[in-house]
């Protein structure tokens, strides 16, 4: 069962610093979109992978963490190709798929704790302005890493139960139920946090 996206290790990875990982992602995703070559897309995709592959996961492993997103890229690549040249597809699908293992390269290996520590010292300019509250993002973007692994389990639990009962599990029959518990979930967390006074008021 996936419980966290944190993967403890001693990869590159693992000893840049948060701000360093965030400015390669940055920098990998500009250049992605900057290029229409497979080559150099197929390249970085081996490069992403190389990362991602010796975070110290089996390949299994690494597999099922991304298991949802292979899935829902390979059903838009279906799609696609219906209405598009198929070197069109292939270069998206390249790009889509290095910028997503390396995003999962930098999720792996940072703590929730030190995206929010980061994501609230680079967002105090912008809050300065008035324009949003940097705590308040990085709270947010926290919860989302946090509950991402519950969601996965959520969708298995309930896959699980249907297998149980003989009936075969069908996207419509799973959404559902999915959906429903992760909004409970979502009060139930809205509500610790206000009571604990996490969230500020509004300002006068």
């Amino acid at each position: 069962m996936l419980t966290s996206l944190h993967v403890e290790g001693d990869s590159l990875f693992h000893r840049l610093t948060t701000r360093v990982k965030l400015a390669i992602l940055l920098i990998a995703s500009i250049l992605a979109f900057l290029t229409q070559s497979p080559v150099l897309l197929g390249l970085g995709l081996l490069v992403a992978g190389a990362f991602y592959f010796t975070l110290g996961l089996t390949v299994r492993e690494g597999l099922r963490r991304l298991r949802p997103v292979l899935v829902t890229i390979a059903l838009l690549a279906a799609v696609n190709l219906i209405v598009q040249p198929p070197l069109d597809v292939l270069v998206a699908v390249l790009r889509i798929l290095a910028l997503v293992l390396l995003a999962a390269t930098v999720t792996a290996t940072t703590t929730i704790s030190a995206f929010m520590e980061e994501i609230t010292r680079l967002l105090l300019p912008v809050e300065r302005l008035g324009l949003v509250r940097a705590a308040d993002v990085a709270l947010a973007l926290g919860l989302v890493l946090r509950f991402v692994p519950d969601i996965f389990n959520r969708y298995s639990e309930i896959r699980e139960a249907h297998l149980a009962r003989g009936l075969k599990p069908k996207w419509k029959t799973l959404v559902g139920p999915l959906i429903i518990l992760t909004l409970k979930d979502a009060d139930a967390i809205a509500t610790a946090i206000d009571a604990r006074g996490l969230r500020r008021g509004k300002r006068g």
